[in-house]
């Protein structure tokens, strides 16, 4: 018989000689010994205290080799915080980096995923270049960067699906995104654990995947715990499988194919990838791979011990059935008949023995290099520091301050060494130093303040930098262009939009809009009315009642180079999406230090409607949530419209809250449609007086309008300033010009009291200084601590009105 002619994975397979087919197995059982010493060694360093926690992918590696054999380039993974062997396997990941991120190093280059941001095996590959653009996306493996909140990887991952299909599909965009897709032929890789599957993320994900029918192989690591929780706890069913079965695509119903396969199993796990690449990658559907059987051999994390939650004959099972040693145990047992007298074997113990001591011995090298390059910049800051202290007790060693304090802190910087030495210890002993020698005075003491404030300066970048882009397109670099109007004629504020929008979906192809009821009635409020009929309902599409999921579909889609709108149909709404839009979206640049981003524009409504619901303005809350995202409150359509036209041409997320009874106001329609832009950050002086500043936004503008020209009949000039973006917040510092000129402060807000206010009081006063030029008490005014009840009246009753307002204006007036 000829072995070179023999199939060993499968039928519809390219065939494998048994060469190549040993070298294969040979290069998997090796790369299984380095991840599983990665995470033996990577526990031991935190419990010697070299690093703060660990979590690792222990007992997962078998099945992450087999899903690492069908990735490709141009796909993307959304995953789960044990994918070690994963990124190992499709070479994005190395021991050294590893190691690297355990120490939370800040070098990019040796912490690529996150410059230390992100805690181990949290892991992501690098979207951008430096400048914060593109890079050529199919040209490499993806990772989106993981997310340690459970199932949290999950609506994301919708996106980075859905967008091979719409890719597919808008043909017009083969050229001018051929770096972001090849013919829609990329699949969405999504891992996650037993317990998270318990999570509602979970199961809203999971039903819009069956729904869209887009190319998913989700596999579910199933270890039978979540910490210490078994499965019997987390789910009814005893078999996830059984429990999915309701989502089982048959004959007559589109819907997913769920594979169930051992963890251990070597060749099966093989063979179940590849058919669900097939289904996935050719058909665009949806495939679920449970695999259990799996073990946890070092527990969760090196927060608890798995001895304190799990039975001896679970611990006991674990060892027996670790997937290593049930694969070492098969590779041994493997025979190949050449004919009925000879055989082929893989390998012989000793040659598996010496494998195991080369992958200990190699992460034990990789290990400390990443410590050496680790410590090295925190030497080197701790030298500087010593150099310093030497020169003030050589030039002024006879002072009494130096016997006091010098001395005592060059020992204790000397001391440092015996404990891992830190940044932080450093910086700690030397600005101590500082304030205790405010009675010394040297020029050499203040080489030491000068040291301080340029190496704290520095380090402050390594650690706070990327919260928003720094690309050219950066949003807050976009200048303003007016919008231009041919005469008076108005219409309602939905047409403007409407108008706007149509334009916007010529001016880019990439551009999606969707949410609930956006497609075919154009949306509750008729702002897309027409435009789904016009553009397509690849462009322009509904979606379920499923807020997170939407939201992650347009973070996705984002990710892969299109423009997505996603609408949540009111601000109270953004509630259910709020964990997505914090945990992911909003640290999403910040984590990866400008490796992602995903220029999601949301788009929803609120303010003055009368009713506990979609009334409200929770604006404290979102904005200190979402830190990292640009919050928008336009007074009107036109500047609503204003801003979408500058998210296009920018590249930041962003959330735009629109007046929601604003759509029946009329406004003239401008005629450079798409084209004008609202400022980002740049506040608007909408009236001008001397007596008083009044600072609002959104809805509440047109009470304060009101309230001024009431003031102005008993002669009080009140200058109003529409903040127009909360997040960020006047860059320009308009408003502290303005305080100069009235030296009165008056906060209008339909924000709880101590929400919006109090941030917006904190920006002024704190950051701008204002309250240098105040003459009287700065004062709030917001609507009441609960949501406004139904009726007009409960909205007068617990929200600004402009009686309020000349009432507390009148009172400042007299008090100054």
């Amino acid at each position: 018989m000829n072995y070179n002619n023999k199939k060993f994975i499968d039928d519809d397979e390219p065939y494998f000689d048994f060469d190549s087919f040993k070298k294969m197995v040979i290069n998997d059982y090796k790369l299984a010994r380095i991840s599983r010493e990665t995470s033996i060694l990577g526990r031991k360093e935190v419990l010697n205290g070299r690093a703060k926690f660990g979590i690792f992918g222990d007992g997962k590696e078998i099945p992450q080799l087999a899903m690492a054999k069908v990735f490709k380039n141009g796909d993307y993974r959304s995953g789960y915080y044990r994918d070690q062997t994963f990124m190992m396997a499709i070479g994005v990941l190395t021991v050294k980096s590893f190691f690297s991120q355990l120490y939370a190093h800040s070098d990019l280059e040796a912490e690529p995923v996150s410059s230390g941001r992100m805690m181990t095996s949290h892991f992501g590959t690098r979207f951008l270049n430096k400048n914060g653009n593109w890079k050529n996306l199919i040209q490499q493996k993806n990772s989106s960067a993981d997310i340690s909140s459970t199932a949290a990887q999950m609506p994301r991952l919708l996106g980075l699906a859905q967008a091979s299909k719409i890719y597919k599909e808008l043909k017009n965009l083969k050229e001018t995104h051929k770096m972001f897709s090849h013919n829609g032929n990329e699949v969405a890789f999504g891992t996650i654990g037993n317990a998270s599957i318990s999570e509602g993320l979970f199961w809203e994900t999971l039903n819009a995947a069956s729904v869209l029918q887009i190319p998913i192989i989700l596999s579910i690591w199933d270890d039978e715990y979540g910490i210490s929780v078994p499965n019997k706890y987390q789910f009814s069913k005893q078999n996830i499988s059984d429990l999915l079965y309701g989502f089982h695509r048959s004959k007559k119903e589109k819907g997913i194919e769920i594979i169930r396969v051992h963890g251990y199993n070597y060749i099966d796990l093989t063979k179940t990838y590849l058919k669900a690449d097939k289904i996935a990658r050719k058909e665009h559907v949806p495939v679920i791979i449970h695999v259990t059987n799996l073990t946890q051999p070092q527990g969760h994390s090196t927060s608890s011990s798995h001895e304190r939650y799990k039975s001896k004959e679970r611990l006991e099972w674990e060892m027996n059935n670790d997937g290593i040693k049930k694969f070492r145990d098969w590779i041994l047992n493997f025979r190949f008949e050449i004919n009925q007298k000879d055989y082929c074997k893989i390998a012989n113990v000793g040659f598996l023995d010496q494998i195991d001591i080369e992958a200990k011995e190699y992460v034990k090298n990789e290990k400390e290099k990443a410590w050496e390059a680790f410590q090295k910049p925190i030497y080197k800051i701790k030298n500087e520091v010593l150099s310093i202290l030497d020169q003030i007790q050589n030039n002024h060693s006879e002072e009494k301050w130096i016997k006091k304090y010098v001395k005592k802190y060059i020992k204790e910087l000397h001391n440092t060494t015996k404990n891992y030495p830190t940044k932080k210890s450093v910086f700690r002993l030397a600005r101590k130093l500082l304030y205790l020698l405010s009675e010394g005075k040297s020029d050499t003491k203040d080489c030491l303040i000068e040291w301080v404030r340029k190496k704290y300066n520095e380090e402050q970048e390594n650690y706070s930098s990327h919260l928003y882009s720094i690309s050219e397109k950066a949003s807050a670099k976009i200048t303003e262009v007016f919008p231009v109007y041919n005469d008076d004629y108005k219409v309602d504020g939905r047409i403007v939009l409407r108008e706007n929008f149509d334009k916007l979906l010529e001016l880019h192809p990439d551009l999606l809009i969707f949410g609930e009821d956006v497609g075919k009635i154009g949306d509750v409020n008729q702002g897309l009315e027409g435009l789904q009929k016009k553009y397509g309902k690849i462009r322009v599409f509904d979606t379920g009642i499923r807020e997170s999921t939407i939201l992650g579909q347009g973070i996705g889609l984002a990710m892969r180079g299109l423009r997505p709108i996603v609408e949540i149909q009111y601000i109270d709404y953004i509630l259910y999406a709020l964990q997505i839009m914090s945990d992911d979206l909003a640290c999403l640049q910040y984590r990866t230090k400008g490796g992602q981003k995903a220029p999601v524009i949301i788009r929803t409504r609120g303010h003055r409607l009368e009713g506990i619901w979609h009334s409200g303005s929770p604006m404290g809350g979102i904005i200190n949530y979402l830190r990292g995202i640009l919050v928008l409150v336009p007074r009107n359509m036109v500047k609503a419209a204003g801003f979408y036209n500058t998210l296009l041409y920018g590249d930041d997320p962003a959330l735009v809250v629109e007046c929601l009874n604003g759509y029946r106001i009329k406004e003239k329609l401008p005629k450079n449609l798409g084209l004008f832009r609202t400022p980002i950050g740049i506040v608007e002086r909408t009236r001008t007086g001397e007596d008083i500043t009044m600072i609002t936004y959104g809805s509440t503008w047109r009470i304060v309008s009101e309230a001024a020209e009431e003031l102005s009949k008993i002669n009080i000039n009140s200058e109003i300033i529409d903040i127009q973006s909360l997040l960020p917040f006047d860059l320009q510092k308009d408003i502290v010009k303005s305080l100069q000129k009235t030296n009165r402060l008056l906060i209008i807000d339909e924000d709880v009291p101590g929400g919006a206010s109090a941030y917006i009081l904190q920006k002024i006063l704190e950051e701008q200084n204002g309250y240098y030029y105040l003459d009287s008490p700065p004062v709030t005014i917001t609507a009441k601590e609960h949501r406004p009840p139904y009726g007009s009246d409960g909205d007068y009753f617990s929200k600004p009105s402009v009686e309020n307002i000349v009432e507390k204006v009148l009172t400042i007036m007299n008090d100054s």
